[in-house]
């Protein structure tokens, strides 16, 4: 009786590896697709939440992945006590570190084993991969991780979403420089194994011609980046009109950076249209017959559920169901919400939070530039 009990309670602790595999990110339908046949949403910089000018997202990294984010961009620093999450320089924007990061989203993850997800590390200070596993670990998101065999370089590389359910590894992270997998086998080479398009993109037309890449393109998944950057007049380069100028497009010592175009937010976050996700993808179908894998989006709840209902579309199931309340962000017919601050300029002057946090904003890049940052991108 003892061992025919064994048995029983055996069979029961196997039991939510069996039921994974027949849901896979809410739908029985993905559970057989290669995880490189699947459109993910994605968040860009998903730790740089808030409401100063270098900040990309509205909620926090718990409810990006609650609203149905399933790829995060993440770009790493080096600081004197760890890595950490900044926006081109952790003067300018200093997400924390990334172990706190790691570890919320492990939490989530452990939460919902039925759900793949995707991080996306910019090495920006180039460091070893092995910095990045201690990290990994120490979060206890390592174990979590998809490793592979091999490095993916194919469409067809890849498992199903249903064999990395029952495997219990539901995270893919790609690192776009300093990747070694035989150094760290889940820190995989991010353009050897998929495609970016153009980033920083000022216009609405997103071509999704090829960007960044180190294989073959026509075999590759890829990645669009569907955020739209503003330019506006240049800003002269002192410090004085970096500091107390509120344009879109900002240089300083032969040093340009953007901040997202929010006044079009409304249009690029859109199901349709000129400029929208859905007129980015069918650039992408037309040159490459196939959807995109990734599409990174800045304040991605500004239309609600639109984008999460394109990525339906494109993956063939039914629209979620779970309503996305739409962030603050939410562009205005006047165009304030690009400004620093919500407050509007008064006829005298700025706001004293304006001043602050454009103050903050102009020694941030500053301090950048004299620390050999070449490119500052928002």
């Amino acid at each position: 009786m003892l061992f025919d009990l064994t048995l029983f309670f055996a069979s029961l602790s196997a039991l939510p590896s069996i039921l994974a595999a027949t849901t896979c990110n809410g739908h029985s339908e993905l559970c057989s697709r290669l995880y490189s046949n699947v459109t993910f949403i994605g968040a860009h910089d998903s730790y740089a939440v808030g409401s100063s000018m270098a900040d990309d997202q509205d909620k926090d990294v718990t409810s990006q992945l609650n609203d149905g984010i399933r790829t995060l961009q993440i770009q790493a620093h080096n600081s004197s006590d760890g890595i950490h999450l900044c926006h081109s320089s952790c003067s300018l924007l200093d997400g924390g570190l990334m172990s706190d990061y790691l570890t919320t989203v492990a939490s989530w993850v452990n939460d919902n084993p039925n759900d793949v997800i995707t991080i996306l590390i910019v090495n920006s200070d180039n460091l070893p991969p092995t910095s990045f596993s201690s990290v990994f670990e120490s979060a206890g998101l390592a174990s979590k991780v998809y490793t592979p065999s091999s490095q993916p370089t194919q469409l067809s590389d890849w498992p199903t979403l249903s064999d990395m359910i029952d495997a219990g590894t539901t995270v893919v992270a790609f690192m776009d420089y300093e990747a070694d997998t035989s150094s760290v086998g889940y820190l995989l080479n991010e353009f050897a194994a998929m495609w970016e398009d153009p980033y920083d993109v000022t216009d609405q037309e997103f071509g999704c011609a090829v960007n960044r890449s180190s294989g073959d393109t026509g075999a590759q998944p890829f990645l669009i980046n569907h955020f739209l950057d503003k330019v506006s007049r240049d800003c002269k380069t002192t410090p004085y009109n970096l500091i107390l100028t509120f344009h879109q497009s900002y240089s300083f010592a032969s040093t340009q950076f953007f901040i997202p175009n929010k006044d079009k937010l409304n249009e690029t976050n859109a199901e349709t249209g000129t400029g929208s996700i859905g007129y980015h993808v069918d650039n992408c179908r037309q040159l490459w017959g196939r959807n995109p894998n990734h599409i990174l989006l800045d304040f991605y709840d500004s239309n609600g559920n639109s984008p999460f209902n394109v990525a339906a579309s494109l993956n063939g199931v039914s629209a979620p169901t779970n309503v996305v309340a739409a962030g603050s962000a939410t562009a205005t017919s006047s165009g304030s919400a690009a400004a620093v601050s919500t407050k509007s300029l008064s006829g005298s002057g700025l706001s004293v939070e304006g001043v602050a946090k454009s103050i903050t904003l102009g020694l941030g890049v500053m301090l950048g530039v004299g620390m050999g940052v070449g490119r500052v991108l928002l």
